[in-house]
C-alpha cells in the first residue's frame, strides 16, 4: 500500500487560556471549526483532546474490523467510545491515558475469537502506536444478532 498524507490547520488567536481558534480540513468536515484548549469545558468547540480520543476512537475501529476479518469473521458493528486523560506536569499538559471502551455485534464469532482480535487491535492500531499512551480497554460482545 502507498504511503499518504494527511493535513489540518488551525487560526489561533490570544493566549492558551483565553485564546480561540478554528480547524479546517481540506476535506471540508470541518471548516473553521471552533478550536479552545480544552481545559475549559465552558467554551464552545473542540480542543486537541477530543479529536485524539475521535482519531483513536475511528482508527481503533476499522483496526478492530480488519482483525476480526483476518480470523473469517464480518462484524455488524462496532460501537468504541476513546476517553482521553490530560495531567499537567512539569511539562505542561500531557495526554497520560486513553481507554477505550468497545461494544461489537459480531455474528458467530467465539467470545476468546472476539478478545484476541481486540487485543490485537489495541495493540496494532496505527493511533495508539503513535501516542503510545497508557491504553486500558473494555471489549464487550453484543450478542444482538
Amino acid at each position: 500500500m502507498k504511503p499518504y498524507t494527511r493535513k489540518a490547520s488551525v487560526l489561533w488567536r490570544g493566549s492558551r487560556q483565553r485564546g480561540k481558534g478554528a480547524i479546517s480540513t481540506p476535506s471540508a468536515v470541518l471548516r473553521k471549526a471552533p478550536y479552545t484548549s480544552g481545559s475549559d469545558v465552558k467554551r464552545r468547540g473542540t480542543s486537541p483532546a477530543e479529536l485524539l480520543a475521535a482519531a483513536h476512537a475511528g482508527s481503533f475501529s476499522m483496526t478492530l474490523a480488519h482483525e476480526l476479518g483476518e480470523v473469517g469473521y464480518r462484524p455488524r458493528q462496532i460501537d468504541t467510545t476513546a476517553e482521553v486523560t490530560m495531567e499537567t506536569n512539569g511539562a505542561g499538559w500531557t495526554l497520560t491515558q486513553i481507554h477505550l471502551d468497545v461494544v461489537a455485534t459480531v455474528p458467530k464469532v467465539a467470545e476468546c475469537d472476539f478478545v484476541d482480535a481486540a487485543l490485537r487491535a489495541k495493540a496494532n492500531c496505527p493511533v495508539s502506536r503513535a501516542l503510545n499512551p497508557i491504553i486500558s480497554m473494555r471489549a464487550k460482545l453484543s450478542r444482538n444478532v
